[in-house]
Order: C-alpha cells, then sequence, then structure tokens
C-alpha cells in the first residue's frame, strides 16, 4: 500500500472556490510534534483538512506491534470514513511534526459532499484507490523480501519528499528505523539489517534522522526485484 496514496491531494483536486468554502467551513487548529489528532477506537466523526505539515496514521497488531498505514501531508483529508460511515476510528494519526489544519464537524463534512458531487467522488475515488493499495500491501506482506519493501518505500520517501543535495537525495521527512520497520511490517532488526546492506553497496548513506539516496536506479531495481546481484 502506498504510503502517500494515489495521484493529487484533495485540496489539490478541488476547484479554487470549492477548496476555500470547505476550509471556511472549519476551524483552524495547530498540532505539536508527537500529538495524536485522531485515535483508533474514537467514535467521534470530526475530518481535519491538513493545511501544512506531515502526519502518520499506524494501528496496533495482535501482537502488540505498531504497523503505520499511511503519511498524510498537505491538502490531505484525515478522519473521512468515520464521518461518512459513522463507524470507530480505524487508526490513531499523530503529528510527525508542528502540523496546520482545518478541523471540519462530520455534519458539515457530509454537508459539503452533498451540495458538490464532484467533491464526493473525489472521496469515493480515494476510499476505493486505499482499499486497491491495501489488497496489493497484503500480497507484498506475504511474498515480497524486507529488502524489497524497504527499498519500494524508500522511493516513495524520495519522490515525495526528497531534495537534492551533493551526496544524492535527501529525504525530508525524517522516520527513524523502528518507524521504517512499522512501515513495512517487520522488527527494527531487519531494517537495520537491509539498511546495512544497502550502505554497504552505496545505495544509501544514513545519519541521525537522515537518510541520502546515493543510487536511486539501484535502489529501483531492488524495489522491482527485491535482491541484489
Amino acid at each position: 500500500m502506498s504510503l502517500f496514496g494515489q495521484g493529487h491531494a484533495f485540496l489539490d483536486a478541488l476547484s479554487p472556490g470549492d477548496r476555500a468554502d470547505l476550509i471556511n467551513l472549519g476551524t483552524p487548529r495547530t498540532f505539536a510534534r508527537g500529538e495524536a489528532m485522531i485515535r483508533e477506537g474514537d467514535h467521534s466523526t470530526f475530518v481535519l483538512v491538513i493545511l501544512d505539515g506531515w502526519s502518520v496514521a499506524e494501528v496496533n497488531t495482535d501482537r502488540g506491534a505498531r504497523l503505520i498505514l499511511a503519511l498524510r501531508g498537505a491538502g490531505d483529508l484525515v478522519g473521512e470514513l468515520a464521518a461518512v460511515d459513522h463507524r470507530p476510528r480505524s487508526a490513531t494519526v499523530t503529528a510527525l511534526g508542528e502540523l496546520n489544519a482545518t478541523v471540519l464537524t462530520g455534519d458539515r463534512f457530509r454537508g459539503f459532499l452533498f451540495q458538490r458531487p464532484v467533491a464526493a467522488g473525489l472521496v469515493m475515488r480515494q476510499l476505493s484507490s486505499r482499499l486497491r493499495s491495501s489488497d496489493q500491501e497484503r500480497r507484498e506482506l506475504a511474498s515480497g523480501t524486507v529488502l524489497r519493501r524497504l527499498a519500494i518505500r524508500l522511493l516513495e520517501l524520495v519522490e515525495r519528499t526528497g531534495r537534492e543535495v551533493e551526496e544524492g537525495t535527501v529525504v525530508d521527512l525524517p522516520l527513524p528505523q523502528h518507524d521504517l520497520a512499522a512501515a513495512i511490517g517487520t522488527g527494527r532488526e531487519a531494517v537495520a539489517k537491509s539498511l546495512r546492506l544497502l550502505r554497504d553497496q552505496d545505495v544509501v548513506r544514513t545519519g541521525p534522522r537522515r537518510l541520502i539516496v546515493t543510487n536511486p536506479h539501484l535502489l529501483r531495481l531492488l524495489a522491482e526485484r527485491g535482491e541484489l546481484n
């Protein structure tokens, strides 16, 4: 499953007028780094529209481990599923750094969708895309190697948050190793071993909360094949 979702962020896909109307329906809110924006199991139905910053959606598994489902950034919706189906929250969403958002009640969000069929269609396509992506993720967890899953995640981070420097491409969304492990459904030790292999092959360079991809071509091959020749 893609950490970032498919296509444009929800706000970017709206017309300028609809975008402004949606934002004006809510109340501005700033979240601090590490603050929970939504908690798994809650019965709340409010929706967050992220204006800037990054958040991580995660669940706890039956074995007590964390599994990161997605990263949500500027323009993304958070919490829209509970607003639509009135079921308990399916994940906990936490701010990775300072994050600014607009908070809408579930009623206002549903009213917005009712009055704007195009926006409602965007939400439906978004939910459908996440379902298909989840199916693909289950297949990958069953058959893909840790190295391949890690390469896929690193490529996503490069494409969405990468910044070019002299040594290569810096991932500007700092995720510690335990978060990388939670994003691919494995343990920290397995990720450390795979990162060590990537460093030995000069595919990446790592430091405290810093990662530089020095050989994106080889990383892409790993994402496709799952092994180093």
